[in-house]
């Protein structure tokens, strides 16, 4: 269950002693979209633990993915949100005694499935090709190599890549017509496109990165007791909905010319691109913050 820590007083007037808690995309975010280095951001991410301030990573990247991708970044304590949505991962420290079993991984993490079956969305998709004539090509279409190639990820991660459970990445061959055409096909057997930095992603239409966003928020105030003042930061259209779920959002330059427009009053658009971007994000909302964050005797954590 969860560490008992000291509370700071719930009618606290000061932002600086409200409970924070950080979601954030991965891919051309927090790491770099070529190379994946996230050493710009090390420093906040650093500070971030220390202040006890979960950083959940919010990705299109799979749950086999993040096995090791959690550790290299600290935060195996976190949870984190796996395939755009469609997988949640939670740690002992933020699970419920009645309302999660127990993890069946050898880290102990309770996984959430919030949409459907990957083999459901592959039989689909293969419909609509066919019906529709539509032109594109699944990610488990590809052999390793292309995905290596497309991705830049060596071997090992190009074959976690592979292991969906509840998306289906594809690269989209048509003409816009087309894809609206596709879009409305999809609907019907209750899915949704997503466009992401390489890939357009099919899931379940319940199951998108907001809609994750804010049942990690209200996990957080149902076990410690107090909403967090929430920080979002991503680069893609398929980061919106969760940017719209959050107090304070970031845009981070992308690589790439999509349109990332959320609907959020607190927003801000970085100048740097990857990593660097993510520390300027932070440092903008947060950075005022700092000596009276480091002064305050505690920041309300969920650790393990």
């Amino acid at each position: 269950m969860l560490a008992s820590l000291p509370l700071q007083p719930l009618g606290s007037p000061d932002p600086a002693l409200t409970p924070r808690l950080v979601v954030t995309d991965l891919d051309g975010s927090l790491l770099d979209h070529h190379s994946y280095d996230f050493s710009p951001a090390a420093p906040w991410l650093a500070r971030l633990k220390q202040l006890g301030v979960p950083v959940i990573p919010v990705t299109s990247k799979t749950r086999a993915e993040l096995v090791t991708l959690r550790e290299s970044l600290g935060l195996t304590a976190t949870p984190f949100v796996a395939e755009n949505g469609a997988v949640i991962g939670l740690p002992p420290g933020w699970c419920h005694a009645r309302l999660d079993r127990p993890g069946s991984g050898l880290d102990g993490v309770v996984v959430k499935h919030t949409g459907v079956d990957v083999g459901f969305i592959r039989a689909r998709l293969n419909v609509w090709r066919t019906r529709l004539g539509v032109r594109f090509t699944r990610m488990s279409e590809l052999d390793i190599t292309e995905v290596m190639s497309l991705t830049g990820l060596d071997e090992t991660r190009a074959r976690a890549a592979r292991q969906r459970e509840g998306s289906e990445p594809l690269i989209w061959q048509d003409d816009d017509t087309a894809l609206k055409n596709f879009r409305l096909a999809l609907e019907g057997d209750g899915l949704m496109l997503t466009q992401g930095g390489r890939f357009w992603h099919v899931m379940g239409n319940a199951s998108d990165k907001g809609s994750a966003v804010d049942w990690l928020i209200k996990r957080f105030t149902a076990l410690r007791g107090r909403p967090p003042l929430s920080l979002g930061l991503g680069d893609g259209p398929n980061d919106v909905s969760m940017l719209e779920a959050v107090d304070q959002a970031v845009v981070i330059k992308g690589c790439h010319e999509l349109a990332v427009t959320p609907s959020n009053e607190a927003l801000y658009r970085t100048r740097a691109a990857g990593p660097a971007g993510w520390a300027e994000g932070v440092a903008h909302w947060w950075g005022r913050d700092d000596r009276r964050l480091a002064a305050a005797p505690v920041l309300l954590a969920v650790t393990a």
